[in-house]
């Protein structure tokens, strides 16, 4: 009789000894496993399982990066594309190619938990065969200034990096408010050409991040194209008659003071007599980041210089 207590007593001890190891194994893998954040629906509609406080970021585009140093999260950045040059830290990452045809083998290599696309740029399909590679993408599309504001919140809100960028989208808000006040007693807006390139010419059309920047420095786009970024020949740029040139240009590096030098013969050029030809840069008018209040800015400078006389 004892015996059988004895071997049932220790029956039970054994089963409770096996259930503590069991308890002890299921915690140790609970505390290992990555927490995973519900699902979340990116820019353009996808929904997307991301994790929880992403700490391997690739950014496929320039921007991105850009928004990213901003936000001061560039220690989660891994790897980014071609040109991606601002701030200069960024030129240090891990390249994977131009963001028009990334690597997609270079990017499953950096193992990243998180990349960050753009919409108008990166190549339909990215996001879906990253994906495959399981690998989470999350897609911006900042096609204004109210969506670029819109994309570092987000990017906020996906990177830790909340209160920052709330502080970055009101600096920007506060700064296009005071350029909206001064241009907002002008008696007349300057027609405006505004260049892209030489050989194609291009300009900015509806839709194009400068043609907005254009009206609310005050200015009217000569070019009133649909598309947003149309070619254009030297002959439409005579009949529009712009009193006001901006160039810029996409290629890096690219000598623009000849192309100025051309405008500025043509006399019958309401822009060439007064000289009022200028060359900008083009990142602070076609990379959609925080960087865009600054083109603005210099932009009611060249439109509008009289609101900026004296002390």
């Amino acid at each position: 009789m004892k015996r059988r207590h004895c071997r049932a007593a220790a029956g039970k001890f054994a089963v409770a000894i096996c259930c503590v190891w069991v308890i002890q194994q299921s915690c140790s893998e609970l505390s290992v496993r990555p927490v995973e954040a519900g699902m979340v629906r990116d820019q353009i509609g996808r929904e997307v399982s991301l994790p929880d406080h992403p700490q391997r970021v690739v950014g496929l585009a320039p921007s991105i990066i850009e928004i990213i140093f901003s936000l001061g999260r560039e220690d989660r950045l891994q790897g980014a594309t071609q040109y991606s040059n601002f701030p200069p830290a960024a030129a240090a990452l891990p390249v994977v190619g131009p963001y028009t045809h990334p690597d997609i083998e270079r990017i499953a290599a950096l193992q990243p938990d998180l990349c960050i696309a753009i919409k108008d740029g990166n190549p339909q399909g990215l996001a879906d065969r990253l994906e495959a590679l399981q690998i989470p993408v999350y897609v911006v599309n900042p096609t204004n200034l109210e969506g670029v504001m819109s994309t570092i919140r987000d990017l906020g809100d996906l990177l830790d990096a909340k209160p920052r960028a709330e502080q970055l989208v009101a600096e920007m808000s506060a700064r296009i408010e005071r350029v909206k006040s001064r241009v907002a007693a002008i008696d007349k807006r300057p027609r405006v050409f505004f260049q892209i390139g030489i050989a194609p010419m291009v300009s900015v059309g509806a839709g194009a991040l400068a043609n907005e920047l254009i009206a609310i420095a005050g200015g009217e786009n000569v070019i009133t194209a649909a598309l947003p970024y149309p070619r254009i020949s030297r002959e439409q740029v005579l009949v529009a008659q712009p009193e006001v040139i901006i160039i810029t240009s996409m290629t890096r590096g690219q000598d623009f003071e000849p192309v100025r030098e051309e405008w500025k013969q043509l006399s019958n050029l309401p822009a060439a007599r007064d000289q009022r030809i200028f060359i900008l840069d083009s990142n602070l008018f076609d990379r959609p980041t925080y960087r865009l209040v600054e083109g603005l800015e210099l932009l009611v400078r060249c439109l509008h210089p009289q609101l900026f006389e004296g002390p």
